[in-house]
């Protein structure tokens, strides 16, 4: 594919809104996100079991109504939803900006709790989110085109996840006299500027329902789709084991402080590692996109994502430990725009809100789980052979889903078209 060819897909002018609003909104999300992280361990424990704890108090709520978002983004405008979860997420960066401004002196008691509370909600506006983005963009590309939207929207978000721990580590390691006061006002802006590039795409029908269904068919049926597509489960499955065991990422605060001997300055430039290594990946895949060889490429993306894990895990040099994390998310990407084509290129469209709740348990919560879990094996294991111990599972995963399913080693994705 040349690099002309890749570029048509921006073209298409509600598409270039929808990447700036996934540029914007992941951007916000991420910078806030960082900002917490390191507001908790620097000001109130340094602890590794509490970053962990951040991960799960996000991932409970956002399982928790997963289902049932899926539900409500297949009857409800994709668009709707969006703009709504935008304007949620301002309203959540405010209270923070008012918070760490101590404007809101009844809360202060509460301390680290607060972020807490701000962080288990955002989960449940983040479970909304995850079941709409990607249905929304199908309808606006055509079918045809999937493979490269995929493709453009992981760059627009790891552009976002890379800038975003950037300024939030730089911005609160530079003054902490006003830390988290700035960073929490810029995402302010950043969910204005999402919630504008929304509204700028026009309103789209939904999709008609094949059959009529009651409330609790209409829960499951994504589950019921995943499980029955043996192709989908597989790459599912892949994914969420790799997220789960390599949550190396979450734990990247400790690893600067205790074995870098470094603050959170150098943390932000840390944390987006995996993200430059991902939009570089994203880059060469637009000229050349695992479409062909799409089973191959997502089976040694997943094995060499653990392999780079481990090799961080064991790196004392801080621009070794970042080549090694930028390979993660070179090759955490691969898996990335093949998991999304084939969720693209094989769900009903009047079914994509549910089935993209599933692909979010297994995918978005396990992000956060995985955080849980590392910050867990931390505290068992020690804060180096917990990463380590991590991306040998990663690679055990892979052998095994390999095993269970060995034609997904032949996968062509231009078949599924």
């Amino acid at each position: 594919m040349s690099l002309s060819s890749s570029l048509q897909i921006l073209k298409h002018k509600e598409f270039r809104w929808f990447v700036l609003a996934r540029f914007f909104l992941t951007l916000a999300i991420q910078m806030q996100m960082s900002t917490i992280n390191l507001q908790i361990y620097y000001e109130y424990s340094k602890e590794e079991i509490i970053l962990g704890m951040i991960g799960l108090t996000e991932a409970l709520p956002f399982i928790a109504t997963s289902f049932f978002s899926g539900h409500i983004a297949d009857i409800i405008s994709r668009r709707k939803i969006l703009l709504i979860g935008c304007i949620a997420l301002l309203v959540g960066s405010v209270f923070l900006f008012g918070f760490s401004n101590s404007f809101f002196t009844w809360v202060e008691g509460f301390g680290m709790y607060a972020l807490f509370a701000v962080v288990f909600v955002f989960g449940i506006v983040r479970s909304f989110l995850a079941v709409s983005t990607h249905p929304f963009m199908s309808q606006i590309i055509p079918r045809e085109l999937y493979t490269q939207s995929a493709t453009w929207n992981s760059t627009a978000w790891h552009i976002g996840s890379i800038l975003g721990p950037v300024v939030a580590g730089l911005i609160y390691g530079f003054n902490r006299s006003f830390h988290a006061n700035w960073c929490y006002g810029i995402t302010c802006r950043l969910f204005i500027c999402a919630f504008i590039c929304f509204a700028l795409i026009k309103p789209k029908p939904m999709p008609n329902k094949s059959k009529n269904e009651t409330f609790m068919e209409s829960m499951t049926v994504g589950v019921k789709f995943v499980f029955k597509n043996k192709l989908v489960l597989s790459a599912l499955s892949l994914d969420l084991f790799a997220v789960l065991f390599g949550g190396a990422v979450a734990l990247v605060p400790a690893f600067t402080d205790k074995i870098l001997h470094l603050g959170p300055e150098a943390y932000g430039l840390l944390r987006t590692a995996p993200a430059v290594g991902a939009v570089l990946m994203a880059f060469y895949m637009t000229v050349k996109p695992p479409a062909k060889n799409a089973g191959i490429s997502l089976l040694l993306g997943v094995a060499a994502f653990g392999l780079f894990t481990i090799f961080f895990a064991l790196s004392t040099n801080y621009w070794l430990a970042f080549a090694m994390l930028l390979f993660t998310g070179a090759f955490d990407n691969i898996s990335v725009v093949v998991r999304h084509s084939i969720l693209q290129l094989s769900t009903p469209d009047e079914m994509r809100g549910r089935v993209a709740a599933v692909n979010s348990i297994f995918i978005g919560s396990s992000n956060e789980i995985g955080a849980f879990e590392s910050g867990v094996a931390a505290r068992i294991l020690g804060l180096v052979p917990s990463i380590a111990f991590g991306g040998v599972m990663t690679i055990l995963v892979v052998l095994g889903v390999h095993k269970l399913n060995p034609k997904l080693k032949d996968l062509d994705i231009t078949k599924l078209e």
